[in-house]
């Protein structure tokens, strides 16, 4: 396979009269040299080298706050990539702890089998998800033993999170996006850099998990990120999604200084000023609506307050087009084969969240039934019809309350997540790429999320639950018994990525993976059982929710 044994280790260390802790890690980049280390893989009778905690950008500190990265310089001496470097200030809205972290936090991590492979590897870089306000690409929860025993190189990232991520004035200062700028500059180090790890630059296939899934669709319409990878893997997000893109940003950033006393928040220079001065560690508390449905919905999965912004034109922009313009005229980077899909269940994840008192917003208040998207651009009237539309879709003649909530998580998952995945799917299979679709239902011990739903009778794969079948969450100590249904359901969605960032073809086991398209809608499920062939995922529910856009006036 190309990795590292334990004996061939020994041999190379032998040969080589040299200290296998040290020297045989050592690999020289762009900025200087690092020294990694030499891991046992968590399953499988192979090692792999391990590098963590890698600068790829000045530290986005004092002037540099929310603005866009900047690529870093060269280090003096060894650089010891043993430990992982800072994570961004953070706060989780599930398990409700803020961790203060560092804003000196934008590192990555690169994994591989061998620093000379015979022939490079294919990369695979991996975006963390959070609703973009929490999570990092550490081991933690992202350790890449399952992808690596596949011959790939294996690259994680942190980028920058909420206000310091994703705070937008709206001018040339601070156009937004400088989280997706994060990545942008990552992507630019893993071209300049792999080849030192035995990674091919030319076959970089970006893979992300819900904001990541959704930061994925969006590097596939930015012009900034063209040429910086040649296949894409979207799970759980798109850029189309009801967190997708910050309603009226700058008036958010108003907001968001008058919550911290700032003083002229009409003077952008000022209000910058301010901003780069207050202690980082109180933004978390913040919420700057600028709608009340904002603050009624105040959650995931509905509307976020520091997420993607189109920017005006300054001329170093991530994104100046909406996503349905871009992809409706084809201003995207079309050179790139696509796989994108969801869980079965998304909405399971927030199941404990929706308390009696949240869940009877939804009953007194219907409008928030329509989407974000509609809430936003349509009038009450049709705000209000869409609402009823929904309820009667989705709960019938039964009222809307925690008795239900096998109905609401149904309703939460297709309108947040479900049906924008089809949405992007069908636009982007226009373009003649390779287009797969995918819908991940396996339901074992592993669904970390999932589980949260059995006391209400929901046995099925969660947002974020399929993260723990593609990375070994060392937090968990997960012991792994490789006769197990887990573990087999985890081997065959890891072929199929490293299938697909090899050859741009998933198929695994036997089973052909057909291409989608907007008239044949074929997709896979990845089950307990292994992958079934299907055609139209969840069709009930995206033919309604397509009536519900065309009704409402917004496009596809």
């Amino acid at each position: 396979m190309g990795l590292i044994t334990t004996v061939g280790l020994l041999v190379l260390c032998v040969v080589h009269n040299i200290s296998c802790a040290d020297d045989v890690t050592l690999v020289q980049v762009e900025q200087g040299q690092l020294r990694g280390e030499v891991l046992d893989a968590v399953v499988g009778d192979f090692q792999y080298l391990s590098y963590k905690g890698i600068p790829y950008a000045k530290p986005p500190v004092g002037k540099l706050r929310f603005r866009d990265p900047v690529y870093l310089d060269s280090w003096e001496g060894v650089l010891n990539a043993t430990q992982h470097g800072s994570v961004c200030p953070q706060f989780n809205p599930i398990t409700a702890v803020y961790t203060s972290g560092s804003e000196d936090c934008l590192f990555l991590n690169v994994y591989t089998p061998s620093l000379t492979p015979d022939t490079p590897y294919p990369v695979v870089v991996f975006i963390h998800g959070g609703a973009y306000i929490f999570g990092s690409g550490n081991t933690d929860l992202y350790s890449p033993d399952y992808l690596l025993a596949n011959d790939v190189v294996v690259v994680t990232i942190n980028y920058r999170l909420g206000a310091l991520g994703f705070l937008s004035l709206d001018n040339e200062d601070v156009p937004g996006n400088a989280a997706l700028k994060d990545q942008v500059t990552a992507l630019k180090w893993v071209q300049r850099n792999i080849g030192k790890f035995g990674g091919n630059p030319n076959s970089v296939t970006l893979l992300g998990d819900t904001a990541g899934g959704a930061s994925v669709t969006l590097h596939m319409l930015s012009p900034m990120s063209k040429g910086l990878f040649h296949k894409a893997f979207a799970m759980s997000g798109s850029a189309t999604c009801d967190f997708g893109i910050t309603y009226k940003p700058a008036e958010k950033a108003k907001v968001f200084g008058k919550a911290l006393k700032c003083e002229n928040v009409e003077d952008s220079a000022a209000l910058l000023d301010c901003l780069q001065a207050a202690d980082y560690d109180t933004f978390y508390s913040i919420a700057p609506t600028v709608l009340a449905s904002e603050e009624i919905t105040d959650v995931l999965f509905k509307m976020e307050h520091f997420t993607p912004v189109i920017e005006k034109k300054t001329g170093n922009n991530f994104l100046t087009e909406d996503y349905y313009s871009a992809l409706t005229k084809g201003h995207v980077n079309k050179d790139v084969d696509f796989i994108i899909g969801y869980s079965s269940q998304e909405a399971v994840l927030l199941i404990d969240l929706y308390n009696a008192s949240y869940v009877d917003l939804y009953s007194r208040y219907q409008e928030l039934f329509a989407p974000s998207e509609i809430l936003i651009k349509s009038t009450p009237d049709t705000n209000l019809n869409v609402a009823k539309s929904v309820k009667e879709f989705y709960f019938g003649d039964k009222p809307v309350e925690v008795g239900n909530l096998d109905l609401f998580v149904k309703y939460a998952s297709s309108a947040s997540i479900g049906y924008h995945a089809q949405r992007y799917a069908n636009k982007w299979a226009n373009f003649g790429r390779k287009t797969y679709f995918y819908i991940f239902d396996g339901f074992t011990d592993w669904n970390f999320f999932g589980q949260s739903g059995v006391k209400y009778g929901i046995e099925k794969a969660s947002h974020f639950d399929i993260g723990y079948y593609i990375f070994y969450p060392e937090s968990l100590n997960w012991s792994i018994d490789t006769n197990s249904v887990e573990y087999q359901v985890s081997k065959k969605l890891t072929t199929a990525i490293t299938n697909f960032a090899k050859s741009s073809d998933p198929s695994v086991d036997g089973v052909t993976w057909p291409q989608y398209s907007a008239s044949n809608k074929a997709y896979v499920t990845f089950g307990n059982d292994g992958l079934s062939v299907g055609y139209g995922p969840d069709e009930a529910d995206y033919n309604f929710w397509a009536g519900v856009y065309k009704n409402a006036r917004i496009p596809f």
